[in-house]
């Protein structure tokens, strides 16, 4: 009898474990991400889905707070890069790092809303909505999501005042020349952040010869302490060798 009860003991241990380990909360941080101002304490951020100044025109779902999350091995490599540019009075900004699976899915849910083109005139203006997809801006998947991808760019310092973002601010087309687009405070890299527009194309060669020296700049000093740059994004790297290649993780930010 004794055996049995000890059996029965086991059998709801191992139950419970298995059903705790299924029911972690979402925004639980998985072992191996870290906070990347923990990791480069001088990096700045205006982290653009935490805010409504995003081609949704809204907080992303899965952002609950302005922080940028990446996998150790990509935060470590990108404190090397920083470490560079600070040397002559430059600094990383980050647009974006680790993506939750349900801000990539808020992505594809307004995607395919055609009717909502409240940003078009900023982020898309020579594209229609329903070619996102073909195009290739918008998946249902995202390296963002494996947490060894990041958007970013390169300020100078001291660092300038950023132009302050209004909700419902009518904002210049992102291609258009950087006195008249949004003003970031970033170098000119020839277009805005997340601007859907060949000109955004890394290589593209119809912008500026300083432009094209910024982004070489960046893609560079990335290149040189292992990310990869994806060539219709000037802004957007990943980690050549991610530690979840295959890992889709959907933690909240927060």
């Amino acid at each position: 009898m004794k055996k049995k009860h000890w059996f029965f003991a086991a059998c709801l241990s191992v139950c419970f474990n298995l059903l705790a380990s299924a029911t972690l909360p979402a925004s639980h941080i998985p072992e191996g991400f870290v906070d990347v101002k923990e990791v480069i304490p001088s990096i700045l951020s205006d982290i653009r889905y935490f805010t409504s100044h995003n081609f949704v025109g809204r907080r992303i779902h899965g952002y609950s707070a302005a922080k940028c999350y990446l996998t150790k091995e990509a935060a470590d490599s990108l404190k090397r890069v920083q470490e560079e540019l600070s040397r002559f009075s430059f600094s990383l900004k980050i647009y974006d790092g680790y993506r939750p699976q349900r801000a990539v899915d808020h992505f594809v849910e307004w995607a395919e809303d055609v009717s909502d083109t409240v940003t078009k005139k900023e982020f898309y203006p020579t594209v229609d909505k329903k070619n996102l997809f073909k195009d290739g801006y918008i998946a249902s998947k995202s390296s963002h999501s494996r947490g060894s991808a990041v958007d970013l760019t390169i300020v100078p310092l001291p660092l300038p005042q950023q132009e302050p973002y209004v909700d419902g601010q009518n904002l210049c087309e992102c291609y258009l020349p950087a006195e008249k687009r949004f003003k970031d405070n970033g170098i000119d890299m020839g277009t805005g952040f997340d601007c859907f527009h060949e000109l955004s194309w890394t290589a593209n060669e119809q912008i500026g010869i300083q432009q094209r020296a910024n982004r070489l700049l960046l893609k560079t000093l990335m290149e040189k302490h292992g990310f990869r740059n994806y060539e219709k994004e000037w802004w957007h790297f990943t980690l050549v060798n991610e530690p979840y290649p295959d890992t889709y993780f959907d933690f909240i930010i927060e």
